[in-house]
């Protein structure tokens, strides 16, 4: 690990003249999980380090108006142990419970599953973002099982890593950003991005940035997260689907699904909600959104088995769903 200078700002303000003096060169600090583990690779090299903890507001919960306002750097435990959370929100409360690790849940802060780099293992291993090579992609002529298989017919064709990501996309929540230009918000949808180069981030926020909080309006519907894996052990998924129904009887009024570790991006799997929105639940139509969400898959050389585990992991959650909502 190269060495870098330290901050501890005690307001946003103070955080962002850090990052302002330090030229695109510094780097936000939150729980550490995951930064810290790609400067000891030196696959980052910040000059900076500026720990956002000591800014009371960014580690706030509150519920007002029906809102949830996360502030950044919650950690996991505390929302896991939140009240609000667990009753309204158990798609976020599985998705939590799917980290199994105390230390990760204890340190580990939703800015921080937000803006978490890819795990791809050429990118880990310092091969870069797109993981190419004399201008070839390294991911399709290689090791790809846990690779893409939506959002892929560009360049990028890692997963994006976050836990927390498709669960909040499907409760509709926004984030908030402040920077130099001022506060800003827009839907956590917005937020992430596909790069098409490696000079893009697979999110939007600029390196002069902060990422404030996260907010949740109250949920008109009943939502879950069905995750599949390969073990209980700390690991991420393959795959992940988040559902959030509004339910009228047996009739789906509004519905999100969000699926989890299928694209360099969370991915609103837009046909399944097509497919319920409007019709009665029946185990016919769970079916037939579970195939509908994996429309315009594209499976690499090893990775074909993700688009069965899409549908069954987009059955379930609706299934899941549709019994905390009685149905």
């Amino acid at each position: 690990m190269r060495a870098f200078s330290y901050a501890e700002p005690k307001t946003s303000a103070e955080a962002l003249e850090i990052l302002q003096k330090a030229n695109g060169e510094g780097m936000i600090l939150a729980g550490g999980t995951d930064l810290l583990s790609l400067m000891k690779d030196s696959i980052v090299n910040p000059k900076v380090l500026v720990d956002l903890k000591n800014i009371p507001d960014f580690s706030r919960i509150i519920d007002k108006d029906g809102q949830l306002n996360i502030g950044s750097t919650t950690t996991l435990s505390d929302l896991l142990e939140n009240t609000t959370v667990k009753e309204r929100y158990p798609s976020l409360v599985q998705a939590i419970e799917g980290i199994s690790s105390p230390q990760i849940r204890n340190m580990g802060t939703i800015g921080g599953d937000l803006c978490q780099r890819p795990r791809c293992w050429y990118f880990r291993r310092g091969f870069g973002l797109l993981a190419t090579q004399n201008g070839r992609s390294m991911v399709v002529e290689g090791e790809n099982r846990y690779h893409a298989i939506l959002g892929n017919s560009g360049p990028a064709k890692f997963v994006n890593a976050s836990s927390l990501a498709p669960a909040l996309i499907a409760l509709n929540a926004i984030v908030e950003i402040t920077g130099p230009a001022g506060l800003r918000t827009l839907p956590l949808a917005d937020f992430f991005r596909i790069p098409q180069n490696d000079g893009e981030k697979e999110n939007i926020l600029e390196n002069n940035e902060l990422l404030v909080a996260v907010k949740i309006p109250e949920s008109v519907g009943v939502n879950a997260t069905y995750e599949v894996r390969q073990k209980e052990a700390l690991d991420w998924p393959l795959t992940t689907a988040s559902v959030n129904l509004s339910i009228e009887g047996k009739t789906v009024r509004s519905a999100l699904v969000v699926l989890g570790h299928v694209a360099p991006m969370p991915w609103v799997a837009i046909n399944a909600a097509k497919v319920l929105k409007g019709k009665k639940l029946s185990p016919e139509i769970v079916t037939e959104a579970g195939e509908a969400a994996t429309i315009g898959s594209k499976a690499l050389s090893r990775n074909r088995y993700k688009i069965q585990l899409v549908k069954v992991a987009v059955r379930r959650a609706i299934r899941r769903a549709s019994r905390i909502g009685g149905v």
